[in-house]
């Protein structure tokens, strides 16, 4: 028997007015759903691109308007959007999901997709001066931030974390001409990804341009009178601090539905095909899903190709039936920029893969490398070489092993 939904007398809720949501909301509407759908988004912007927040954004070259996903607005999708919403609650058996303002929505088909929300240091609460990057409206209060203290001098702008986007952050400040130092308390930037050699690469990339990178470094408290004034170091050293900004990582945004009776670890559990319970999907950052490509293991993937290509596999799961659609398996693909240097990464490499350079030179930030591990090809990485990447990552896409991507 078919669990497919109705096409035009269903009511499809998606949580979450993101890319993921977005793209849902838009594959239902291509794949002739004509019934009702309810788009909650907690922010009170229309879906936006978030890409840009950490770089044109924060730098001044764009305005909001420019990220804006659908420049001609929602009409077309036909939908109930409540904007400035947050969903509260879910019953995921009796199919209702409640909102802040105590409205009760009766779904026949659910699609979560409330992405992740920023970790927070408690060390950092009560603090004016302390930014974190998430929104729009942060990224907005961040500028100014940053440019009502250049006005005062030029500003000293500390980073804690340096992952993609504490790297970004600090790019930006200094194309800014402002004076930025990064703590990290791993070996190297963006570690976690690219490994502990490439990574290094990107510390020496940063410190080409004028940020103080120091790694394998922990903060051990933030000192100031009301207004952070400057931090301390694990190793007893001060650095005195304008603006802070805090880029430790996200979390799965799933405490709406604590006792919604889903599976949740590190997000939304899920299937193969994006299920997560019967007549509920979930997609983009919240979703951890199984995957065949990784022997069954759960992956949950915070990048921003994975949430529009997955926001439109979980809706077409609910249309068409888990035997109407294909696992969701894609080899995962993210991008970075950093100061005019485009870095490219696909794939699952773990740090202790074998790396492989195949292309250019490491020290001219013009190179491709590949990871290996028991004879497959895992990932590749690249800066400033996107024709090559994507040769590679095709390759990924294949099951293909290193002596073949080598050939």
């Amino acid at each position: 028997m078919s669990d497919a939904l109705d096409a035009s007398s269903s009511t499809i809720a998606v949580v979450g007015a993101s890319l993921a949501g977005l793209r849902a909301c838009e594959a239902l509407r291509e794949e002739g759903f004509s019934g009702r759908i309810v788009l909650i988004g907690a922010e009170r912007h229309l879906p936006y691109d978030r890409p840009p927040l950490s770089k044109e954004i924060l730098q001044g070259k764009w305005e909001p308007e420019k990220i804006v996903l659908r420049r001609d607005g929602l009409g077309d999708l036909d939908l109930d959007f409540r904007a400035s919403t947050k969903a509260t609650s879910l019953d995921a058996a009796a199919k209702v999901v409640t909102l802040d303002d105590g409205e009760k929505v009766s779904f026949d088909g659910l699609v979560i997709a409330t992405g992740a929300r920023v970790r927070r240091l408690e060390m950092a609460e009560g603090f004016e001066g302390v930014h974190y990057l998430r929104s729009l409206d942060d990224a907005m209060k961040l500028r100014g931030a940053l440019e009502n203290a250049a006005l005062r001098g030029a500003p000293r702008v500390a980073i804690i974390g340096a992952g993609f986007i504490g790297c970004e952050v600090a790019a930006s400040c200094r194309q800014r001409g402002l004076d930025v130092t990064v703590i990290e308390p791993l070996a190297a930037p963006m570690v976690r990804a690219l490994g502990r050699h490439l990574g290094g690469l990107a510390a020496m990339l940063h410190r080409d341009n004028g940020v103080d990178m120091r790694c394998a470094t922990t903060l051990a408290a933030i000192e100031g009178d009301g207004r952070v004034e400057r931090i301390r170091l694990g190793d007893g050293r001060t650095i005195a601090v304008d603006v802070l900004v805090i880029g430790v990582g996200v979390v799965a945004e799933t405490t709406w539905l604590e006792s919604s009776g889903l599976a949740l670890e590190d997000g939304v559990l899920c299937d193969e095909r994006c299920s997560a319970a019967p007549g509920i999907v979930a997609a983009g950052d919240v979703a951890r899903w199984k995957s065949i490509r990784r022997a069954g293991f759960q992956v949950r993937v915070e990048h921003w190709l994975h949430a529009g290509a997955q926001g439109r596999a979980a809706a077409l799961r609910l249309l068409r039936g888990a035997d109407g659609v294909e696992p969701y398996d894609p080899v995962p693909f993210v991008w970075t920029d950093q100061f005019g240097v485009k870095i490219q990464m696909a794939g699952h490499p773990s740090p202790d893969d074998e790396l492989r350079l195949v292309d250019g030179e490491f020290d001219e930030y013009r190179f491709v490398a590949l990871f290996a591990r028991a004879g497959m090809l895992t990932g590749v990485v690249g800066m400033r070489r996107p024709a090559v990447v994507a040769r590679y990552q095709a390759l990924l896409e294949q099951g293909a092993t290193i002596e073949q991507a080598l050939a």
